[in-house]
């Protein structure tokens, strides 16, 4: 009788935690809750980084993930993107992985189009697609950006001056202010350092799913200015998005931020259990001793 309340006691509390926890995921999403984020150092130097690029500048944005990481990676993307567009760069879209250029056509579809309409292809921004080669397809466009790029992603060829003007600024990776890449794996933000920024002297910093933070920080800062941890920083970036242009503080705009709203309210629910269960534990052990 004694082991099966004990069992059944056991049991309630484990159904108690698990609603507890479904309740706090399920409850913020629905009610879209979320909280202000602090930036963290690394963030803020990825801030200034673009805040300060002059109207015009030419920025390498590589796609470099898939729709398994694109919770992660996509709304620090269209935040990299609606930054650079507010700064008037000139945007050059290019990806290394076979599903990259789904994610670009969504960005320019969902970002680019509506938000910022006088954007022109072929003159402010172009699409280069897919390129299979992986390192190889950087090592080309070290020193000849046209070679490694000879179509855009409507085939296109990118020496046609009439159709893509933006691509006679485009001689090689030397040519561009700075390089973005939103990595989810390889090839990625650690291949663009070694093959392009470091042997190019050119300013790279981009974005990367938090599992592969750890093998990028030692890059930091001398071979890559910084990155955005996962979610957690790309929420952190759409803070710092919205304290320096409050006009998008828009639903489509806070997009991490909302995302971490369930998990901070789950991390808290977490902690308030493992309290609770050391306290009571602890007041359980008093009184036995007593």
């Amino acid at each position: 009788m004694v082991t099966l309340r004990v069992k059944s006691e056991k049991l309630l509390g484990r159904r108690l935690i698990y609603l507890s926890i479904l309740l706090a995921v399920t409850i913020p999403m629905i009610w879209r809750i979320s909280f202000k984020e602090r930036a963290s150092s690394m963030v803020r130097d990825v801030f200034t980084a673009i805040e300060s690029l002059p109207p015009g500048a030419r920025v390498l944005v590589v796609y470099d993930f898939d729709p398994g990481t694109e919770p992660e990676i996509k709304p620090m993307a269209d935040a990299f993107t609606r930054h650079l567009c507010l700064k008037g760069a000139k945007l050059y879209w290019a990806t290394l992985w076979p599903t990259g250029p789904v994610q670009i056509d969504k960005t320019i579809r969902d970002v680019l189009k509506p938000e910022f309409p006088d954007y022109r292809y072929g003159v402010d921004y172009v699409n280069l697609g897919y390129v299979s080669g992986n390192e190889g397809v950087i090592a080309l466009a070290l020193t000849d950006f046209r070679k490694a790029f000879v179509t855009d992603a409507h085939n296109i060829p990118t020496s046609d001056s009439e159709r893509l003007p933006i691509m006679q600024l485009a001689r090689n990776i030397r040519s561009f202010n700075l390089i973005v890449d939103c990595s989810g794996g390889y090839p990625g933000l650690q291949e663009w350092i070694q093959y392009a920024a470091v042997p190019g002297r050119v300013t790279l910093l981009g974005g990367s799913v938090a599992v592969g933070t750890p093998e990028l920080f030692p890059y930091v800062p001398e071979q890559c200015l910084g990155f955005l941890a996962g979610i957690k920083g790309a929420a952190e970036y759409e803070q710092l998005l919205l304290e320096r242009y409050p006009q998008l503080d828009r639903p489509q705009c806070r997009v991490a931020l909302e995302r971490m709203g369930p998990q901070t309210v789950a991390h808290l629910a977490i902690i308030f259990f493992i309290l609770l269960g050391n306290g009571l534990h602890l007041l359980r052990r008093g009184r036995e001793e007593s």
